[in-house]
């Protein structure tokens, strides 16, 4: 792969949909069958597209969201797969790193899995936890301060905390 290249092709959703049969413990060798969409995908953004690798892509691919590592493990570990927690996160790291997810530090506690890699800011709702898209043409910035010499602004993470009203 290019150095440089980042992988950001979208499609929608629903081509890389959640399978049930991606979770099937009876396929030969506990090797489940693949989403073709999903290998793609994956061949696409120059990773390799091993079972598990698949699995993880449909689970978090199958509709635009913010998981953590820890929701993707439960989901797959409730549907049967065996995974472990060091390979949740290295292939959510490995998603990250070729543009296929965004990750996110919201607050410190966790690092969010987004899959809408598309430019957006987030509010975060800090009494349930939840993430909600904000589009970019919804922010305005009046002014930026300039970037130290030799630099220049690579982009812009915005989250707007939320809290009920009292």
């Amino acid at each position: 792969m290019p150095e440089g290249f980042v992988c950001k092709k979208r499609q929608s959703a629903a081509s890389c949909a959640y399978n049930a049969g991606i979770m099937e413990l009876n396929a030969p060798s506990g090797v489940a069958s693949a989403s073709p969409h999903c290998e793609g995908r994956l061949s696409e953004c120059g990773i390799r597209p091993t079972a598990q690798r698949v699995r993880i892509a449909a689970l978090l691919l199958s509709a635009p969201q913010h998981l953590s590592a820890e929701q993707i493990l439960a989901q797959l570990r409730a549907s049967g797969a065996r995974v472990s927690k060091a390979t949740v996160y290295n292939t959510l790291n490995l998603f990250a790193a070729h543009g296929l997810i965004r990750q996110l530090s919201v607050d410190g506690s966790r690092a969010w899995f987004d899959s809408n890699v598309e430019p957006h800011y987030h509010f975060h709702d800090l009494d349930t936890g939840a993430l909600i898209d904000v589009p970019v043409p919804a922010v305005a910035f009046s002014r930026l301060p300039p970037p130290p010499p030799g630099t220049e602004v690579a982009g812009i993470d915005l989250v707007i905390r939320l809290r009920r009203k009292m």
